[in-house]
């Protein structure tokens, strides 16, 4: 094995001591990931064996896999089928639909166009937060107790989580430093940071010619993926005229694209080698973080 494979590895090696190193490790939450990143475009099903394999490769024993497996089939996220004495998984409609809503966020080529308009959202006084996670997922930022703010006017229509708001449509950005102040910047910022720092080592040694091995690119674009979702989906995805000068996010989002590319090809290979069916859109694939 020549150096450069061996560096990839140990990059790989680090970023999996750093996912054991944060403390309890949320099993189900990296399976969903994988799901989401590599098993949905393939027809959204796949063999116990697989993500054992993945799971092993980052350090997970096949006991805390089974656990994760049950507390996600309780909760509704995955359905299992047993086929002779092979088990199989696949997102239920609550999973897919959770990983739909954030698949937009995750795979988004840059930050967002914005017009100078806005939506204000006011809940009715005795809504009690409940639509709160909702409004978050569509790019809501809460502002106040039951007043939610939206950086453009376009809304799908008949959401039926602004059905009992007022809602007001606008243009004004007489504000913009006072927004900022609104959300945890400084907290996303350093999060940014942090996945930069950990993960430049490893795109150093991507840049070559050498490939990782299929199942170590399938394990690194896993982490990847997981580290980077773990960011993005707090991040309220505001347009870069409403985020400070400096903000990291979009060179976070640029090294994020170019590992990804770099390790689709090795990555898709060992899904292949695994007997997944092929990509359902391979070119919406490929539009993943833009053309």
């Amino acid at each position: 094995m020549d150096a450069p494979t061996e560096t990839a590895e140990t990059a790989l090696s680090d970023l999996i001591d750093r996912l054991h190193g944060r403390g309890r490790l949320r099993v189900w939450s990296l399976v969903i990931t994988l799901f989401g990143d590599a098993i949905v475009p393939r027809g959204g099903e796949a063999p116990l064996a697989a993500l054992q394999t993945v799971m092993a490769r980052l350090g997970i024993e096949a006991g805390a896999l089974r656990t994760a497996m049950s507390r996600l089939a309780g909760d509704g996220w995955v359905v299992r089928e047993r086929r002779g004495r092979n088990s199989f998984f696949s997102l239920d409609r609550h999973g897919q639909h959770a990983f739909d809503l954030a698949t937009r966020r995750i795979y988004a080529a840059g930050a967002p166009d914005w017009d100078g308009s806005w939506t204000v959202a006011i809940a009715p006084p005795n809504g009690n937060g409940e639509h709160d996670e909702a409004l978050k997922e569509r790019g809501f930022l809460k502002i106040a107790e039951g007043v939610h703010l939206l950086p453009r006017t376009r809304m799908p229509n008949g959401d039926a989580v602004l059905a009992d708001m007022l809602v007001i449509h606008g243009s004004s950005a007489e504000h913009p430093e006072m927004l900022r102040s609104l959300w945890p910047s400084d907290e996303i910022a350093a999060a940014y940071a942090e996945l930069i720092a950990d993960y430049t080592p490893l795109a150093d040694q991507l840049a070559g010619t050498h490939m990782p091995a299929p199942i170590d690119a399938m394990a690194a674009r896993t982490l990847l993926i997981h580290d980077w979702r773990r960011i993005v989906l707090r991040d309220p995805g505001l347009p870069t005229a409403l985020v400070p000068q400096d903000w990291p996010g979009e060179t976070a989002r640029r090294l994020v694209r170019d590992i990804y590319r770099r390790l689709s090809a090795p990555s898709e290979a060992w899904l292949d080698e695994t007997g997944l069916p092929a990509l359902v859109d391979a070119e919406g694939f490929g539009r993943r973080f833009g053309d």
